[in-house]
């Protein structure tokens, strides 16, 4: 009897290079996602007239854009190189479109936190000759913010989803829901935390709306991986990440169901929908850096897809062969 084959590889390194990400990755995952959800919120907030909501979600906005685009300046080592990828338009390229996606974004943003900050140093912030101009764009600025809200939150799942990693590409069908869903929770945990009551509404609404797909998203993606790859996501920092932020999501959720009348619950509920809006991407995250380093996690589920296609009777393309 042959032994079952042990999974090696050539010198002893993995079959897929894992992406040479640091921490301020995942915390740019995260702050976009907030960034995103915060602006979306915003809106919604404008047009329903609550001001001191929008306030709240624009300032929050802009916050989270601004240390998100430090971190990944920061992994990216040089300003210059985030400017270089703004040179070219390319629609196949996740890094590309996100990039675009980012900069209108962040336009949008600084002219609405720009209008607030005057409201509220009472028309006393330096804008100079631009004053008289703001105030007729202040809500085509909004627009245009929550316009680029949600694929700010969902194309750092396309461009994870993009690679080879095994655990990212896995989940490529279910994960832009997954981080849209965390990135609603967030933003309205932020506003619960930071509006009073009587306008919390629309923010409890929007973070239990995002719990409940962040569960499904999370619980689908969990069923239709494949098992071994599956397992990056029980084991580990990245599976204990995970769990964390499913209780995390159900407290918060229930929280902001119950949260109307009581402020301590807003604000804790608020906590903890920030809390596993933030383990969430940094659980996928290791997650996906684990699997790219373990030889298992990439030859199991392609052994697993060949057998599968040999058992459907196809033996004549290029990737089965009559063996």
């Amino acid at each position: 009897m042959v032994p079952e084959a042990e999974f090696t590889s050539y010198y002893g390194r993995p079959v897929v290079k894992a992406p040479p990400w640091g921490e301020d990755v995942p915390a740019y995952l995260f702050l976009g996602g907030l960034a995103g959800g915060s602006a979306l919120l915003a809106a919604g907030a404008q047009f329903t007239r609550r001001p001191t909501l929008r306030r709240n979600a624009r300032l929050g906005a802009i916050t989270a854009i601004g240390l998100g685009s430090v971190a990944l300046v920061r992994d990216l080592g040089r300003p210059e190189r985030f400017l270089n990828m703004l040179r070219t338009v390319k629609v196949t390229s996740p890094m590309s479109i996100g990039s675009w996606i980012l900069a209108a974004f962040g336009a949008g943003a600084g002219v609405t936190t720009a209008l607030e900050l005057d409201r509220m140093t009472g028309r006393r912030f330096p804008l100079g000759p631009l004053r008289r101009v703001l105030p007729f764009v202040d809500g085509a600025a909004g627009v245009w913010t929550a316009l680029f809200a949600p694929p700010l939150a969902a194309y750092t799942a396309v461009l994870l989803a993009d690679t080879a990693v095994p655990t990212w590409n896995a989940a490529r069908d279910e994960l832009p829901f997954l981080f849209v869903g965390s990135a609603a929770l967030s933003a309205g945990g932020l506003a619960m935390i930071t509006t009073p009551l009587a306008e919390t509404g629309p923010a409890r609404t929007f973070a239990v709306a995002g719990a409940v797909t962040k569960v499904a998203a999370s619980e689908v993606m969990k069923h239709r991986m494949d098992p071994t790859v599956a397992q990056t996501l029980h084991h580990g920092g990245a599976g204990k990440m995970l769990r964390a932020s499913e209780i995390l999501t159900v407290v918060g959720g229930l929280g902001a169901l119950l949260a109307g009348r009581h402020r301590a619950i807003a604000v804790g509920s608020g906590l903890a929908l920030l809390a596993s809006s933030a383990l969430t991407r940094f659980g996928i995250f290791e997650a996906g850096i684990h699997s790219a380093k373990d030889p298992k996690y990439t030859i199991v589920p392609q052994k697993r897809r060949l057998a599968a296609r040999r058992a459907a009777g196809i033996t004549d393309d290029s990737i089965t062969t009559a063996g």
